[in-house]
């Protein structure tokens, strides 16, 4: 670590000087014991943090860290959880290296342009970046070598505010890099690494930072210095820029840049995982290195190809990256001499057969320059097979080699803390390790050994958790805005004793968040049943471009303060991975009906799933392969056209209301307890909790892909020695001259 971080907290007490160290690796966001000692410093100057140990070791008085340095019951417990975690980092037998023992150590690149991670580090939009950041958490806790490539956003969060009107406003915060989990990379000469990234004029240099991620060492890439001119600067400002000549300057920093930092840091690496198609000009880059040492270009692609596999997501054309061909020209021209072949050429590899004049498509491209490919889940799959089957013509559409891995979350993170310690009282005492076999099926089938009593109680614990942590953050909000708030529309009268439905996700159309409203009337009856009343909490953003999605936010907003619906709607503003944790923790049902077949996976319902919160979703994405038939409620199977959808679906859903959801949520025996809900809570449980994991997920990924990636791969290049320093290149020396200029 840069020594000038430790400077910067040279009040913490020597004794307990570790904190540190554990702060800047997330390891400690997935392990409740080291949450647990920051917490114990001082409760409110972790809440008062909103969770992020370093501004709170940053801010918090010294008296409070004298007096836990002086408590021998912290200290002792600050030594356990201290051993633990360099042992977790030391560690050498993992399930990575006991099952693949006799394989060289060769490491996997991963590349994505956004980790979700911990909303101390918010370079993330959704599910995507959720999906990657637990893809690393569980790659670092199964050893598996591994290392990532992502982007440093400057400006890239944007906080969601509601107008009383219901419209979103976007508002960015700048990140605040002293409080947020990153380190700098340093040169020899003990400054920033920094990295020219090749073939691109004028040129564009980024620096280089680092999160820690357990073991998983993820690299982010910072355009914003001095050395770059002010349009450059701002490539790495925000998330998926919106000018297209922005987004593939991006694009090319992310992959072509990318590459060129691992080449810089020396680090060896057989293999790249693209988390889509965002990154792949990663690819490209290897192949033209390959061509500067003496391969042919066909040669180079096929053995790039080889050691190359690419996750997609995207099941509509529109959300694929598509570049006009006159801005590849001005940004690649160089580049097809390089890769020694001609502009035809270069333009073939990301042309769609099916619209060929419509410009360089990124997935092709990813499709073409990889040989192995996987959807997020078996209805994905589908999808895109369909989707891209024009690549492979002749065959039929089941040789189309696209194949599925289905999405999982990473189970430490989103489980809950006290729900873990019920699942430790009853599935401990017969796998004292049941937490690093999680996977294994078999284990949780002693869920059903938990007294309904237990489970039921701690529910209406985590649900009145939730309603309080609704009413402390309208509370805030009330004192800020002098008063001036709608208490119906922010969830101030919610009942912990109701049938709580929640609906969180982004607020794109073909989520259908307006679905449940489809028959006015209806609703109304159902929620203001006065003997078996049910409310809806809603959240979730629309993407600051996607005015259709913030038309449908708004209605759901006025719909809050409508009060034919009673108080019971609401909309909680500023949709985090925070208040993703108290939803999928604290409802009682999870709804999710998107238009069929777009959802590619969809992690929140296995989230809530976990937490022992049944799913009343359509059966697409996960939810096909995680219903049962007694683990929650599907709809969606009957065929109807598009016009009709919404009327059927919605239908759908108040018959499962009214004739099975709400009756058995609220048949209760004379202890007070639905026994039929909670045998259902526990099917969730139990059924899902193994085979939507991360850890079966990443699993998945290393015995269908990963082995075969790395067969007989050797290194991208040398190794350079470990304690070798980059040397401040002449380049650099020129562009902070030119940088001195620019600022003059």
């Amino acid at each position: 670590m840069d020594d000038s971080i430790h400077d910067q907290f040279a009040h913490i007490p020597e004794r307990i000087s570790g904190l540190v160290d554990l702060a800047y690796n997330l390891w400690w966001s997935w392990n409740p014991e080291a949450r647990i000692l920051f917490k114990q410093l001082n409760h409110q100057a972790w809440k008062a943090s909103v969770h992020n140990p370093i501004r709170m070791l940053r801010e918090i008085p010294v008296e409070f860290l004298n007096r836990a340095a002086e408590d021998p019951a912290y200290c002792h417990r600050y030594d356990i959880v201290m051993r633990r975690f360099r042992k977790y980092m030391s560690a050498t037998g993992t399930w990575f290296s006991e099952e693949y023992a006799g394989r060289p150590p060769l490491t996997v690149a991963y590349f994505s342009a956004e980790y979700g991670l911990h909303h101390s580090l918010p370079i993330y939009a959704g599910g995507l970046g959720f999906l990657a950041g637990d893809h690393l958490k569980e790659a670092s806790d199964l050893g598996l070598p591994m290392v990532a490539v992502g982007f440093l956003y400057s400006q890239g969060y944007l906080h969601q505010q509601i107008n009383p009107d219901g419209w979103q406003e976007d508002v960015t915060e700048p990140l605040d890099r002293d409080a947020a989990p990153v380190t700098r990379v340093l040169d020899s000469d003990g400054e920033d690494l920094v990295v020219r990234v090749p073939h691109v004029d004028p040129p564009i240099y980024v620096a280089v930072r680092k999160v820690q991620v357990g073991r998983i060492p993820l690299y982010l890439l910072d355009t914003d210095i001095p050395c770059n001119d002010p349009h450059n600067r701002g490539i790495s400002s925000r998330l998926y820029a919106g000018d297209q000549d922005q987004r593939l300057r991006q694009e090319i920093v992310l992959g072509i840049g990318g590459r060129k930092v691992l080449h810089a840091l020396g680090i060896e690496y057989a293999a790249v995982h693209l988390n889509e198609g965002h990154p792949a000009f990663a690819l490209l880059e290897r192949i033209r290195e390959r061509v500067e040492r003496g391969m042919e270009f066909e040669e180079a692609l096929e053995e790039v190809r080889a050691t190359s596999i690419f996750t997609t997501h995207t099941p509509v054309p529109a959300g694929h990256d598509v570049f006009p061909v006159d801005l590849i020209d001005r940004y690649f021209a160089p580049y097809y001499t390089a890769l020694g072949i001609d502009r035809m050429r270069f333009l073939q590899l990301g042309v769609h057969p099916e619209s060929p004049a419509s410009g360089f498509n990124m997935t092709a491209f990813a499709l073409r320059a990889s040989a192995h490919h996987n959807g997020v889940s078996r209805a994905n799959k589908v999808v895109a097979c369909d989707m891209w089957k024009c690549l492979w013509p002749g065959p039929p559409e089941a040789t189309v080699p696209i194949d599925y891995v289905t999405n999982g979350v990473h189970v430490p993170t989103w489980l809950n803390t006290r729900m873990k310690g019920l699942y430790d009282r009853y599935i401990g005492p017969a796998s004292p390790d049941w937490l690093s076999e999680h996977d294994d099926p078999v284990i949780w089938e002693l869920i059903d050994e938990i007294p309904d009593t237990e489970l039921w109680q701690l529910h209406l614990w985590l649900k009145a958790k939730l309603l309080n942590r609704i009413r402390e953050r309208e509370r805030i909000k009330w004192a800020a805005h002098r008063g001036a708030l709608n208490p119906a529309a922010e969830g101030a009268f919610l009942n912990p004793s109701i049938l709580t439905i929640g609906f969180a996700r982004r607020f794109s159309t073909y989520k259908r968040a307006h679905l449940i409203f489809e028959d006015l009337e209806r609703l109304k009856r159902i929620l203001n049943n006065p003997w078996q009343p049910v409310q809806i909490i809603f959240a979730g953003k629309a993407h600051p471009s996607d005015n259709e999605g913030k038309g449908v936010l708004q209605q759901i907003y006025r719909y809050t303060q409508d009060p034919g619906f009673g108080g019971r709607v609401a909309f909680i503003e500023d949709y985090n991975d925070q208040v993703a944790q108290y939803l999928v923790h604290g409802v009682d049902v999870w709804l999710n009906n998107p238009l069929p077949p777009m959802e590619a996976s969809g992690t929140s319902g296995m989230k809530a799933s976990l937490n022992g919160v049944p799913n009343l979703s359509i059966l697409d994405g996960w939810w096909i392969e995680g219903y049962n038939g007694r683990n929650g409620w599907a709809f969606g199977s009957e065929t109807a056209s598009c016009d009709g959808r919404n009327a059927v679906d919605a239908a759908a859903i108040y018959n499962l209301l009214e004739k099975e959801v709400v009756p058995l949520y609220y048949d209760r025996s004379i202890d007070d307890v639905p026994h039929g809900w909670v045998k259902v809570m526990k099917e969730s449980i139990k059924s899902n909790g193994p085979r939507f994991s991360s850890r079966r997920m990443v699993k998945e990924y290393v015995a269908r892909y990963y082995p075969s990636l790395l067969k007989g791969a050797g290194p991208e290049h040398a190794r350079r020695p470990a304690a070798a320093k980059p040397r401040t290149p002449a380049w650099k020396l020129q562009a902070q001259e030119k940088a001195e200029e620019w600022n003059e």
